[in-house]
């Protein structure tokens, strides 16, 4: 993206704030800089008609002047900083609220590419960076620009030839800053992407402190996130020579004008050609001139970082939401008939994983998926709440294309269950309700009861009103799915998915999860997404999925007669559960 593209876009946030906070700002910069152009003529003054002629009532009124000015200075000083600080706050504040709105809607194909840091880092710094090019950095340029403007009029009225003299080496800067600028800008963007790599690096150390203890890898990571932060410091050091070099370079180009002013202007006084008030003056203005445009220097850099750090958060923005192409039109309430999949066929990226699958889910049914791991019946459950959207045939609720249906209407009638089970860092009150905070103490209760979650829950010291931590540290994988059995039954979707729901957990927690699932899949239609037969030997239909698609499709009993893939899983995975005594998903 174009720079001047960036700044359009950037513009659009700043727009809303323009009148009255950010002209006022604007009108506080231009009279703060305009008086600059007074000093010179206080200095002239002072000297041609105070010192020279020996007036005793301009020394009476100049002191009074001096401090008029710069008390006018402070004023609109205090109102520029002020009303900049009001709209920057108020741009961040609007950046991140858009961002979190578009983070909520991207499709899941973003996260399953993206750090969850990365974007964490995007809303929180990159903002900030943002904000800083926008509103600190152009109120800085358009006040120092601004001053510039006016001491450079001053000069070339006060004297044409020592002004051309002073500012004859300005065009000469510019183009080295140029280069300078783009290099910054391209230094900025990689080193806010390796600054997210690392930040995403750290998260996945921290959260997988168990693993990297259990399997003594810490020296592992450490060498990985020294590795990345070399990285990062080689970024920043070539950046910092950037700004550490621009400053001394316009310091030198100054020199030699300021230089060139005093050589010829002071042999023109000597030689009389000159007031030594008016030379004073005009030297007072060159030497003001030149400090707002190191200024602007410095600025730029921080422009070229802001610009670097909106390019990422652009890239975010731009992101197609998810059912952007079929936003859905229909509203529905109720679910009665069937879910069908027709013809379904899905690819991550370039990877085939559906082929032209066709599957029947009656209204009331228990349908099992099994087969063998990355066979696809993960995506055929994610496509039914569309996590995920079909690549080529349709999937259809009551005869409706789910593409046509409201996402958030189509999402009501679904409850999702699955082993990696979410909670947030807040109540367990708050967990179990997640989505109806509107429902009454009692009936959350009551769904933690039928989850079997009531008991353990009121035995912590704060019962209801417990924290359970950070993805639910505070509990055990039992207890984890409990939460969401209740979620789950509070909610009271129609439509169910469980999703390997009773995997990885010990016997005791499994049989009070298997019993809790019971009550929960009565009166629902279910898809079972599992490996034990406990949770599908009764379904309804078992359909074998296998390199994509339906291998096979029938009873528990008939496939044990036809299917030899069921028959390989079964004596693989089921066989020591059947003997264990094993429960049925549903009620006999």
């Amino acid at each position: 993206m174009k720079p001047i593209d960036i700044a359009k876009r950037l513009y659009g946030y700043l727009r809303p704030y323009m009148w009255p906070y950010f002209v006022a700002a604007l009108v506080c910069m231009v009279l703060y800089s305009a008086s600059s152009g007074l000093v010179p003529y206080l200095v002239k003054s002072l000297v041609d008609d105070i010192f020279e002629e020996q007036n005793r009532e301009m020394l009476r009124l100049l002191p009074g002047l001096i401090v008029l000015v710069f008390l006018v200075r402070g004023v609109v000083n205090f109102g520029q900083a002020y009303l900049g600080e009001y709209v920057g706050q108020k741009i961040v504040f609007d950046l991140r609220e858009e961002l979190e709105a578009k983070v909520q809607h991207l499709p899941m194909s973003f996260f399953d590419q993206a750090a969850t840091a990365n974007v964490v880092a995007r809303i929180t710094s990159d903002v900030l960076l943002v904000r800083q090019a926008l509103t600190d950095g152009a109120a800085a340029m358009i006040r120092d620009a601004t001053t510039v403007i006016v001491l450079v009029t001053v000069t070339f009225f006060l004297d044409p030839v020592l002004a051309a003299i002073a500012f004859i080496v300005i065009p000469t800067v510019v183009t080295p800053l140029q280069a300078l600028s783009r290099k910054m800008r391209r230094l900025s963007h990689s080193g806010l992407d390796t600054l997210g790599s690392l930040s995403a690096l750290l998260q996945e150390t921290i959260q997988g402190s168990r693993v990297v203890k259990a399997f003594g890898m810490a020296d592992y990571e450490k060498r990985r996130f020294r590795d990345e932060n070399k990285r990062l410091l080689k970024l920043y050091l070539r950046a910092a020579r950037i700004k550490a070099f621009t400053a001394p370079m316009s310091e030198v180009f100054s020199a030699v004008g300021i230089a060139g002013v005093l050589w010829y202007g002071g042999m023109s006084v000597l030689s009389g050609d000159r007031t030594t008030g008016s030379f004073m003056a005009l030297l007072t203005a060159v030497a003001l001139i030149y400090e707002p445009f190191k200024k602007l220097v410095r600025t730029n850099n921080i422009v070229q970082i802001g610009l670097g750090a909106a390019e990422r958060v652009f890239s975010i923005l731009d992101v197609a939401s998810e059912a952007s192409e079929h936003p859905g039109h229909l509203a529905v309430d109720e679910f009665e008939d069937a879910v069908r999949f027709e013809k379904v066929s899905f690819a991550y990226g370039k990877e085939n994983v559906l082929h032209d699958v066709d599957l029947q889910i009656n209204c009331g049914d228990v349908v099992a998926l099994v087969g063998p791991s990355g066979g696809g019946k993960s995506t055929l459950a994610d496509l039914i709440p569309r996590f995920y959207e079909v690549g080529g045939g349709r999937v259809t609720l009551d005869g409706h294309d789910i593409r046509d249906i409201e996402l958030a209407s189509l999402r009501s009638l679904i409850s999702v269950v699955t082993q990696q089970t979410f909670l947030f860092n807040d109540t367990v009150r708050n967990n179990v309700a997640y989505g109806h905070i509107e429902r009454s103490e009692e009936e959350i209760v009551e769904a933690a009861r039928a989850a079997n979650a009531h008991e353990f829950i009121v035995d912590f010291t704060e019962g209801y009103d417990t924290v359970v931590g950070e993805l639910g540290a505070q509990l055990s994988g039992g207890q984890r799915q409990r939460i969401a059995i209740a979620r789950a039954l509070l909610k009271d979707a129609p439509l169910l998915i469980l999703d390997e729901a009773t995997s990885s957990l010990d016997a005791e927690s499994e049989r009070l999860v298997q019993s809790a699932i019971e009550r929960l899949v009565v009166g629902r239609t279910t898809l079972v997404i599992a490996h034990r037969l406990s949770t599908i030997r009764k379904a309804d239909k078992i359909a074998v999925v296998e390199a994509g698609r339906i291998a096979d499709l029938g009873t528990h009993e008939d496939l044990l007669e036809r299917s030899p893939l069921y028959q390989r899983l079964y004596s693989m995975q089921f066989q020591d559960e059947e003997t264990s005594g094993g429960q049925p998903v549903r009620p006999t």
